[in-house]
């Protein structure tokens, strides 16, 4: 069987793209990249790195047109990303989603990755969503319930010919580091911040995120060893 792994190059899918490498080899490895009007290209700039280490084939993707108009703080001419811990974020949303929520984007991307799955005969699909994100309905998309939903649609409407998959959908950012260092995946190579300069901002939600991750597993983010 063949898989298929929807590739940020962030820290989540980076790790997903190691567990489809690990269960069915690099030649059976199709990731899919999918920009989508982010300010910065760093996180496509990373997957291609993460691709060329594990040696997999790769797909890119344009779908930015279709968030034009869309008030996300993520996208090319919007207002900045809030310099804020998700729990600020969430306390000041007031239960609605977050303003780096892009709207339904883990939706469309899965769609999208089920017909790029059947068309190259992929069996199954991996995405990294957890419940970290899933927490206070910051990005509802990233949900248990969501993952279920979205998995029997795509099993209904592949015929039964591909299944959903997020190994990552009840645990914690934290976890996915540790399962990741056991099997070493190139952290120094993904790309989380929201922010596109040269190092991680380390003030925007899913820098502190991931910072604090490495931290429970008692290492320091390969991004940051050389920033105090």
């Amino acid at each position: 069987m063949k898989a298929l792994v929807l590739l940020s190059g962030g820290l989540d899918s980076s790790t997903c793209l190691a567990l489809a490498v690990q269960e069915y080899g690099k030649e059976n490895v199709l990731a899919l990249s999918l920009y989508y009007g982010q300010k910065h290209e760093r996180e496509i700039q990373a997957a291609q790195s993460i691709v060329s280490h594990y040696g997999v084939e790769w797909r890119r993707i344009d779908v930015a047109e279709l968030f034009e108009g869309a008030d996300c703080t993520l996208l090319k001419g919007n207002a900045d990303v809030p310099a804020q811990s998700y729990s600020e974020q969430i306390a000041e949303a007031g239960g609605k989603p977050v303003s780096t929520y892009v709207p339904f984007r883990n939706g469309l991307f899965i769609s999208i990755a089920t017909s790029v799955a059947l068309s190259n005969k992929c069996g199954v699909i991996y995405y990294g969503a957890h419940k970290d994100d899933a927490a206070g309905n910051a990005y509802p998309d990233c949900s248990e319930a969501f993952h279920d939903a979205m998995a029997k649609a795509v099993e209904q409407g592949s015929g039964e010919c591909v299944v959903l998959r997020d190994p990552f959908i009840d645990k914690t950012k934290s976890d996915i580091v540790r399962i990741g260092l056991s099997i070493g995946v190139p952290y120094e190579k993904t790309w989380s911040c929201y922010n596109g300069g040269e190092k991680p901002c380390r003030k925007c939600g899913t820098c502190r995120d991931r910072e604090k991750a490495f931290a429970l597993n008692g290492q320091r983010d390969p991004l940051l060893k050389e920033q105090p």
